[in-house]
């Protein structure tokens, strides 16, 4: 994994201003009678109306859209479609990268369409908050087991699980690289956070047991028992004076 100096961290955090930018816009579309494919393109076309940036998911590892749009008990890497149309009380998590200027930054937001149920709202909040406790451990001389750990401990203890086999990553000059970030883990375990690594960090938290079935379009990967699941994923550089998080306005 190479480390980012102070220049690379500053254009990974541009272009990650405009990843939470096209997040605002996507998320201000969602509503019931849309489908994912009409949101899939206005991201597309908002990251690309801006000089430097493309999509970073677009055709990568043959994927065919511009961002994984999961709904409901769909975790995560769910395809645009104009066939799959949102309904009033539905979760849609909004996964996708951009590359700007040669790097690459990621992340992810789940949104409600329309009024959503008490038991929704909760998953969606106590996913927000299990990303805030893993990226609070993001501070030099940590380790990343300590990210997990406080992670999946706080899920457990609202009575969730995370998603099992699905992790965070190294993201960088490729979107996807070692070293993982698992949501469970155990504290001082695992790699040393030092000043210049940049990862992402995404909770996937599940109603029921996080257990996962991968569908025969061999890309949308869903829960076993058919329970819904949350997503948040921040990308996140290790510096001297504590966690920056690269994907926020």
């Amino acid at each position: 994994m190479q480390l980012k100096s102070t220049r690379e961290l500053e254009v990974m955090a541009e272009g990650g201003r405009l990843l939470a930018a096209t997040h605002r816009v996507m998320a201000a579309a969602v509503a019931p009678g849309v489908s994912t494919a009409a949101i899939d393109k206005l991201a597309d076309d908002f990251i690309r109306s801006h000089p430097g940036a493309t999509p970073a998911f677009k055709g990568l590892y043959g994927f065919k859209g511009s961002a994984c749009i999961s709904v409901n008990e769909e975790i995560v890497h769910g395809i645009p479609s104009p066939k799959k149309i949102l309904r009033e009380g539905d979760i849609v998590s909004l996964d996708f990268g951009v590359k700007f200027e040669g790097l690459y930054t990621d992340a992810a937001i789940t949104v409600g369409v329309g009024v959503i149920s008490d038991e929704a709202q909760r998953l969606l909040d106590v996913t927000r908050e299990s990303l805030a406790r893993g990226i609070a451990q993001m501070v030099v001389g940590n380790h990343i087991g300590d990210i997990g750990h406080a992670i999946g401990s706080y899920v457990a203890s609202e009575g969730y699980a995370t998603a099992v086999d699905l992790v965070g990553h190294y993201v960088g000059y490729s979107p996807h690289g070692d070293p993982q970030v698992p949501n469970e883990g155990k504290p001082k375990r695992g790699p040393r956070l030092v000043p210049g690594m940049t990862l992402a960090v995404e909770p996937m938290v599940c109603q029921g047991t996080g257990r996962t079935i991968t569908l025969a379009d061999k890309w949308t990967v869903v829960t076993a028992d058919g329970k819904w699941s949350a997503h948040f994923e921040h990308s996140v550089a290790i510096t001297p004076t504590g966690p920056w998080i690269l994907t926020q306005e």
